[in-house]
């Protein structure tokens, strides 16, 4: 049975730590931490956080490691709407990541928030 994005984006979010604005505005406030934007590069280019990396969702596998090598860092992932954020979050938890959080929230709100 061939699974859609929505199901494999819900499977996910049972297994990862899923914030919303408010509690990511509260995590992130204060710590030292890693924000990264798992939305293509076209897309952060038009708009971005002030603090965060873009690594693509297709990448994070590859390019983390080099922008994270302690694996209880602090890590919160956004793209525009959280599905993209939830896999990477399962995929970086997978990889031995213990501190990561996806913000399961619209990009809009996400920005007016963090910047």
């Amino acid at each position: 049975m061939i699974k859609t994005a929505a199901e494999l984006i819900a499977k996910a979010q049972t297994m990862i730590s899923c914030l919303d604005v408010s509690s990511a505005k509260t995590l992130y406030e204060g710590s030292k931490s890693i924000i990264i934007d798992v939305r293509e590069p076209e897309d952060a280019a038009s708009s971005k956080l002030n603090d965060s990396i873009n690594i693509p969702r297709g990448l994070i596998e590859m390019k983390i490691s080099s922008i994270c090598p302690k694996p209880d860092t602090l890590i919160l992932l956004h793209c525009a709407g959280g599905g993209r954020a939830s896999l990477s979050a399962l995929t970086l938890q997978e990889m031995g990541y213990t501190n990561v959080h996806a913000i399961t929230a619209k990009f809009e709100d996400i920005k007016d928030a963090l910047g």
